[in-house]
């Protein structure tokens, strides 16, 4: 057994290949799709969400994998809570999930959503999510 030079990346920003026809807008919920290609995020329980996106990227006209999407993670950001299934102050320290790409809810609306991150804080602005 020796040393071995693993090659690494931080972890907080890194590239994942887009879906086939799909547009990734910056600070936007990016989530990998049932056949791991970056998509937007949305109530699609299939879907885990990855982070968010650091920047715009067109592969409308693409196939799967010819654009990349940098994705970033280990953040808190800032999205729109969802009105009709709201998060509340209990719910700081819990899970929220995606109601689509820029809006976070309470619950996981019997398995349809899936998870966003953990809710950091509720204020007018709106919910505070780590991803």
């Amino acid at each position: 057994m020796s040393d071995r030079n693993t090659p690494f990346r931080d972890g907080e920003l890194f590239p994942v290949p887009i879906a086939t026809k799909t547009e990734i807008f910056g600070g936007h919920m990016v989530a990998g799709n049932a056949t791991g290609y970056a998509v937007l995020a949305s109530a699609v329980a299939a879907q885990v969400t990855l982070g968010v996106s650091d920047g715009y990227v067109d592969n409308s006209d693409g196939a799967a994998g010819d654009a990349v999407a940098l994705v970033r993670r280990g953040k808190s950001w800032c999205f729109a809570n969802f009105g009709g299934d709201a998060v509340t102050q209990a719910e700081v320290g819990k899970t929220c999930y995606v109601a689509d790409s820029q809006t976070v809810a309470k619950t996981n609306n019997a398995g349809v959503r899936p998870v966003a991150g953990k809710v950091m804080g509720v204020d007018a602005d709106g919910v505070w999510v780590l991803i």
